[in-house]
């Protein structure tokens, strides 16, 4: 008995048929204009602050929109895309070292496995440039070479240096400048700002999507919140395996809810896993801290080559390392993809070679950088990530290698959108890590700052401009039909969560769903294992709704609540990305399963039947539409980084 059912095609029509490096230029003439003075007349949803939505909201205000724009946090500079530690890609090839728009593009389509469209890819790519213009016009302080001119650095899966950074902060700048550019919005009256006020459900109102019922989370009051088109921008599901590198608060409900409203789901198997994480240290932990992708451009990751090696690093000769990036991938040593620097230390470890508790680590050494540079600018590079790692776990990685371990990390699947960030709901436009329309199967490093980015200042005001200006809409009463109806149902979902009334924990249903899925569903991936998670989560679901405790009331600030309802959407996703994974019989990128590998033990696509994306229709049984993939410039070939 099959899972899941099989639907029509689904096809991206938005992207104009010509040239490549033409199209998005071609999509911007051809789309409709809305006048400067009715633009004050259109009300427009951005739910989430961070890179994508802070970035949004700022730009359609500048063009003239009233933006209704929602954060949980206190602060919209408390998003997660504070966190993003190492750099922004962007192809201006500063470095005179051979890099192009065309390079950047071919190098994404090729980090992800050959699991992109083209045309969204490109057109990233294209971007990127005027992404670093906007962030040094708004004083984001990248960092600088001795002659003043900004510097970049090398991240996985490339082998140039194209990624500009500000130390270990760069998401903590760009988020300060688009935050700065919001706050000037805000202050004109052209953003009307609800933190603290979370999205449980969309308002679809004659198919189109109208607006959200949000939940403020202070006072516990239920609001509805109309408007001409809604923007989500609410990041990735990782949380889903509970540990993960994501802030514990980030969750799936906006894109969830969303799902089950019509928007189909896109790919939601292709989960990244990232190769520089602190290990966790026990089971009282609730996330892990990410080590940034670019501590690999100087760092040296090694496992002793005798099992059970226990001594101290330092007491550990050259000779008896491996120092097996280096020696498995020659061109690209230390820095090939997240994927599969991932793998390879989850193989050295399973074959005994790990270090640390569990023999579930591996170096990240600096000793041949620091005496080939000096300390002073290996701090000025990493410093503050230094000291975090030091003040996690009392080591001193200037002195002693640091340890590292893979973690959940991002998401490249997320709702279906076609080339105008558009989902399958008219009006409902989906950006940044939310979305699934650029990354494949793996997302190469430093390319969600790019993606939030781009959406949010170059591409969403163009292709939001031509919906509004295309679209007659009508003026929906709050005492419509429908807005009453979803607004009901979110009363009733909260008062059915209250009234369980049961013996366990939420965050305890969260941690045993996580260990499932990173048991079954997370580097390495198995037909057993995943019928195994898929027979378990339907009865995980039905515990969580007979014996869940959640005490205080609705009507107050209840971050017990919060949580339910998220963890509520995450049983059920989970299942969503479960039944994705066994469908998918091929590994490709983040997505690996056991069965479907090369005699080395890498990841063996079969392009013949997969390659396409899964856009998932909600249902009893999930539908299943397929959107074939087509490769006019950059052809499909096993990825080889040796």
């Amino acid at each position: 008995m099959s899972d899941y059912r099989t639907g029509d095609p689904i096809a991206d029509t938005k992207a104009p048929a010509v040239a490549l490096e033409n199209r998005w230029d071609e999509r911007k003439f051809a789309a409709k204009l809305v006048n400067p003075a009715n633009r004050r007349k259109h009300r427009v949803i951005v739910v989430g602050t961070g890179l994508a939505g802070g970035s949004a909201g700022a730009t359609l205000a500048e063009q003239g929109y009233h933006v209704v724009q929602f954060c949980f946090q206190d602060s919209p500079r408390r998003a997660h895309s504070v966190a993003a530690q190492g750099g922004i890609n962007a192809a201006k090839n500063y470095r005179n070292d051979g890099d192009s728009v065309y390079r950047l593009f071919y190098d994404t389509v090729k980090g992800g496995d050959f699991r992109s469209r083209e045309s969204n890819v490109y057109r990233l790519a294209q971007v990127s440039a005027q992404i670093i213009d906007q962030a040094v016009a708004q004083g984001v302080p990248f960092a600088r070479e001795y002659g003043g001119l900004l510097d970049t650095r090398s991240f996985g899966g490339v082998q140039v240096q194209r990624t500009f950074y500000a130390r270990g902060q760069t998401g903590q700048q760009l988020l300060i400048g688009a935050y700065q550019a919001l706050s000037r919005q805000i202050d004109a009256g052209n953003v009307e700002l609800h933190p603290r006020t979370e999205m449980l459900d969309l308002v679809v109102v004659d198919g189109r999507a109208r607006g959200i019922v949000a939940r403020d989370l202070v006072t516990g009051a239920i609001e509805t919140h109309l408007a001409d088109a809604v923007v989500l921008a609410t990041g990735g599901y990782g949380n889903v395996f509970y540990l993960s590198t994501n802030a514990k608060g980030s969750n799936a409900t906006a894109i969830w809810r969303a799902h089950k409203r019509g928007a189909y789901f896109a790919n939601p198997c292709f989960t990244q896993i990232h190769p520089t994480c602190i290990p966790r240290s026990g089971e009282h932990q609730s996330k892990l801290t990410l080590m940034s992708e670019s501590l690999r451009n100087d760092g040296r990751i090694w496992v002793p080559k005798r099992k059970g090696d226990t001594r101290p690093p330092a007491e550990i000769p050259e000779d008896e390392r491996d120092y097996y990036l280096e020696r498995l991938y020659p061109s690209f040593g230390n820095l090939v993809p997240r994927d599969i620097a991932s793998r390879a230390a989850k193989n050295v470890c399973d074959a005994g070679l790990g270090v640390g508790p569990g023999g579930l680590g591996v170096y990240l050494d600096f000793a041949d950088a620091i005496e080939r540079m000096g300390r002073p600018a290996i701090e000025a590079r990493y410093g503050n990530l230094f000291d975090m790692y030091q003040r996690i776990t009392a080591e001193d990685p200037y002195r002693t290698p640091m340890r590292i371990y893979p973690a959940i990390h991002y998401t490249m699947g997320g709702l279906w959108v076609d080339y105008d960030l558009q989902s399958t709901i008219p009006g409902l436009f989906v950006i940044g890590e939310a979305n699934f329309s650029d990354h494949g199967a793996n997302r190469l490093g430093a390319s969600a700052l790019m993606q939030g980015l781009a959406d949010g200042y170059f591409v969403l005001p163009a292709t939001l401009n031509d919906y509004l200006g295309g679209t007659r809409l009508d003026e929906v009463s709050p005492g419509h039909d429908e807005v009453t109806r979803v607004e009901t149902e979110v009363r009733d979902r909260i008062s059915r969560l209250l009234s369980v009334r049961g013996t366990r924990s939420v965050d305890s249903f969260h941690r045993e769903l996580g260990l499932l899925m990173w048991d079954h569903c997370g580097m390495s991936r198995s037909r057993e294992g995943l019928r195994k998670a898929l027979d378990r989560i339907p009865e995980l679901r039905a515990e969580f709704w007979r014996d869940v405790r959640i005490p205080g009331a609705a009507a107050e600030l209840n971050q017990e609540l919060e949580k339910a309802n998220r963890v509520a959407d995450f049983l059920e996703l989970a299942e969503l990305l479960l039944i994705d994974a066994l469908a998918r019989e091929e590994s490709c990128g983040g997505h690996f399963r056991e069965e479907h590998q090369t005699p080395d033990g890498e990841a063996q696509r079969d392009d013949e039947h997969f390659s396409y994306v899964a856009a998932w229709e909600y249902g009893e049984k999930p539908v299943l539409h397929r959107e074939d993939l087509t490769f006019e410039h950059v052809h499909p070939t096993q990825r080889s980084y040796t």
